[in-house]
């Protein structure tokens, strides 16, 4: 040997005569069964390689290659393994010129073919796929830096590496969860004898060398592959390969990954739940890991992908749903919508993990792209048809994004309320809070908190409860900045609107007003001037009056707790500004509940078995907080406590206004002091001409048309709602753009049409009323004298409030 490789240095223009003349010597070995001398051959070749790296090499390494080719076709395995550490170690030679005929299809399909080996002996099977994943990991490590190679990247190539890597990392797991008895064998060796830990290497390194173009030649075998072997149900395997991928690839090639697997998703739309769960599982751990980075432009493209996925779900389930109530098969009815439970479950987690993981200014953003997906009535939705879903299925989408919306707030930082909550996220938003459903509105103050809680002090107020220190609560504030000043001002109002219409609901229960107490509380820490305390005591006030007028026929429960959550947050608001004398007028009314009315505490009232009054007696003063006690208390320096003598009224949108109306159209035999309520004139009277100017039908004919369907079809008609919504444009423009004068000249015509139209209906519809005094009246030329008791007297209809 050392003369052969002496004389091969000196002339190495004999390399390709002594190659050829060795291959043929071997290739007669092979084929008469003479493994001896073909071992010896092998080692002849090795040697020869190893030492001599001149120009002339070239034809050698071909008559090497066809020796080694020799060698594993064969079907002796030991020839097998021996031709494939032969071409490892040509593999780690660096070659100085690149080779431009060279190819190496055959060894790619040979030793795929070898990983995937089904010997009848472990061990023999071991070393077999072994010795295959070695030979790929040659070829890779050969052909990936070299340019004239790029083909190994095709696709039918990346079909044989990437499948071969992945079917001995997918098969030692089935072993160890098998608990297959030649588990040990295999797994107890060391990670160079593995073929597990070897695969899971040469799976590491493809990736790593994977240039920018080639990233979705070599995660699309990975998709085909888990779809082959039906690996997304359970997902184990398929959530550790991606970790894999996402762990090895460059950070700036995250989001074609990203994009395959929402690709994949599409595909599969109308497979199982449970292969559906799974890819949306392993998205999520993707994007997990590519939110650290940059994800480039595809963080609404997830989004969007995921909201029409939770959608179709959405569908799927309630298309069950109605399959099983119109069959009889209930248990495999029930089985498949959990499952779809399972799937939007694994979307909402999705959703609120990669927006919780974003930078804040990309956060913001993710917000409004969901708030505007979740479908509002009198609102645009362009993406979701609620039509076709219905109701149940419109409450469904809104939960769950909702939901997702609370993961993707959480945490989230903002130094200006106003690029926090901009109006077309926050309309929406209060939208769904006015909804006649408890668990959206619990859902809409989480996603308040979540914004409005800059310092983390929502832990500290869990619980409505009267606070006997707020001090020691330790709570964390910050001087009120100008632009949440601003901000206040803008949608103060608004705030406090919502607050007043939600304490209202009858679907309220002990979340609801925890809720509730903790929104004004964070209101206090976080934008509470001097204007807004004023505002914020308003609200309470208007709350306890309201709750004492009762005019909503409130069930006594809900006044109950209604009073309860005044009393709680007027006992936090006197401790956060500091004034004795409010504190003492605070704890005062406290310690007269205690003694005389338990039931108006939050200790008492959200108890299970809390004894409720029958009514509450609006002369027990001693029992209420006062205007006027509250006036004297904040009349120093600081607060406009003028202002608390001005009642609380909410501004009521259009809809909730004639919602209202309509409902009190049939109780017009209530209450005579309803006249005298405290109403918004601008908007009652703007309100009484629209109705007006329609031709008003009788009260026998609106009677028989109001009815909760005529309700309902008014609402979620579309062709209504782009009328009101067109309506509303020019009305804002008008008043947006029109001089002062103008527009005080229409109010002035709508006054004097109002007069004129009541003017009208009297004309028709009153007669000269009976005088009580007996006052001559002259009617059609006719003296006539009449003398009748008030009482007696009967009045037209329409007089009647």
């Amino acid at each position: 040997m050392e003369k052969l490789t002496f004389y091969a240095v000196s002339a190495p223009e004999k390399l390709d005569r002594i190659g050829a003349y060795l291959a043929e010597r071997l290739s007669r070995d092979v084929v008469r069964h003479r493994y001896w001398n073909v071992v010896i051959a092998m080692e002849a070749l090795d040697q020869l390689l190893m030492a001599c790296h001149s120009q002339s090499i070239k034809p050698f390494v071909e008559s090497f290659l066809h020796m080694v080719a020799k060698l594993l076709e064969s079907r002796e395995p030991k020839l097998q393994v021996l031709g494939t550490n032969s071409f490892v170690k040509f593999a780690n030679i660096e070659e100085d010129t690149p080779s431009y005929h060279r190819r190496y299809d055959f060894f790619v399909s040979q030793f795929s073919a070898m990983c995937h080996s089904t010997h009848e002996d472990v061990d023999t099977r071991t070393r077999i796929r072994v010795a295959g994943i070695k030979g790929l990991q040659g070829v890779v490590r050969k052909t990936v830096n070299d340019e004239l190679q790029a083909i190994i990247w095709e696709p039918q190539h990346m079909d044989k590496l990437i499948p071969s890597m992945l079917f001995n990392m997918q098969d030692s797991d089935d072993l160890d969860r098998a608990g297959h008895p030649s588990t040990p064998s295999v797994s107890g060796q060391d990670g160079e004898e593995n073929p597990a830990t070897l695969a899971e290497n040469c799976f590491r390194e493809l990736l790593g060398r994977a240039a920018y173009g080639n990233m979705n030649n070599a995660v699309r075998p990975v998709l085909v592959h888990l779809d082959n072997h039906h690996l997304w149900e359970p997902n184990e395997f398929a959530v550790s390969c991606f970790r894999i991928i996402m762990y090895s690839i460059q950070a700036q090639h995250s989001h074609h990954v990203i994009q395959q697997v929402l690709g994949h998703l599409d595909m599969h739309n109308k497979n199982t739940p449970r292969v559906r769960a799974g890819i949306v599982q392993v998205l999520l751990e993707t994007v997990a890991i590519a939110a650290k980075g940059s994800v480039g432009p595809t963080v609404l493209e997830v989004f969007n992908t995921l909201l029409k996925h939770l959608r179709m779900s959405v569908d799927f389930e309630l298309g069950e749903s109605s399959r099983r109530n119109s069959s009889s098969s209930v248990s495999s009815g029930r089985s498949k919508e959990s499952e779809e439970r399972i799937v939007q479950n694994a979307i909402i987690q999705t959703i609120g993990f990669f927006g919780g993981n974003l930078p804040d200014y990309q956060r913001a953003e993710v917000m409004m792209f969901i708030m505007g997906k979740v479908p509002v009535y009198g609102t645009p939705c362009h993406t979701l048809d609620t039509v076709k879903i219905g109701h149940q299925g419109t409450k469904r989408i809104q939960t769950m994004l909702l939901s997702s919306l609370i993961m993707v707030t959480s945490g989230f930082k903002s130094k200006s309320m106003a690029a926090a909550l901009p109006p077309p996220f926050l309309d929406p938003l209060f939208s769904i809070s006015l909804m006649e459903d408890g668990e959206l509105r619990q859902l809409v103050l989480e996603i308040l908190h979540n914004i409005i809680d800059r310092h983390d002090n929502r832990a500290k107020l869990r619980g409505i409860r009267i606070i006997p220190n707020v001090a020691a609560l330790k709570i964390k504030r910050e001087k009120i900045s100008k632009q949440d000043v601003a901000f206040m001002k803008k949608h103060g109002q608004q705030l406090y609107r919502h607050i007043y219409l939600g304490c209202k609901e009858e679907d309220n229960v002990h979340k609801n007003f925890e809720l509730l107490f903790t929104t004004l509380a964070i209101l206090t820490i976080e934008l509470a001037s001097e204007e807004v305390v004023i505002d914020l005591i308003r609200l309470n006030i208007a709350l306890q009056d309201m709750v004492l007028a009762n005019e909503e026929n409130m069930s006594m429960s809900l006044r109950c707790g209604v009073m309860a959550l005044v009393a709680a947050y007027l006992n936090f608001l006197s401790q956060m500004i500091a004034n004795p004398s409010f504190c003492q007028h605070v704890s005062k009314v406290i310690e007269l509940r205690n003694m005389d009315a338990p039931y108006l505490l939050p200790e008492h009232i959200f108890r299970d078995k809390c004894t409720l009054p029958e009514c509450l007696d609006k002369e027990e003063r001693a029992l209420y907080f006062q205007t006027t006690e509250i006036t004297e208390c904040l009349a120093g320096p600081g607060y406009n406590a003028e202002r608390l003598s001005i009642p609380y009224v909410p501004q009521v949108t259009v809809l909730y206004t004639v919602g209202k109306i309509l409902h009190r159209c049939k109780q017009t035999s209530q209450d005579e002091d309803r006249l005298t309520r405290r109403k918004s004139f601008v908007d009652t009277v703007s309100l009484q001409v629209d109705i007006m100017s329609n031709n008003l039908p009788d009260k026998s004919q609106l009677a028989e048309e109001i009815t909760f369907e005529t309700l309902k079809k008014a609402i979620d008609t579309s062709g209504l709602e782009e009328q009101e919504r067109e309506r509303r444009r020019q009305v804002m423009e008008k008043f947006q753009k029109a001089p002062f004068e103008e527009l005080a000249a229409h109010c002035e015509s709508k006054a004097n049409m109002l007069n004129e139209r009541l003017a009208h209906i009297f004309e028709l519809t009153i007669r000269p009323p009976p005088s009580p005094s007996g006052v001559v009246s002259v009617s059609s030329g006719h003296a006539q004298n009449q003398s009748v008791p008030v009482y007696e007297m009967k009045f037209p209809d329409l007089c009647v409030y």
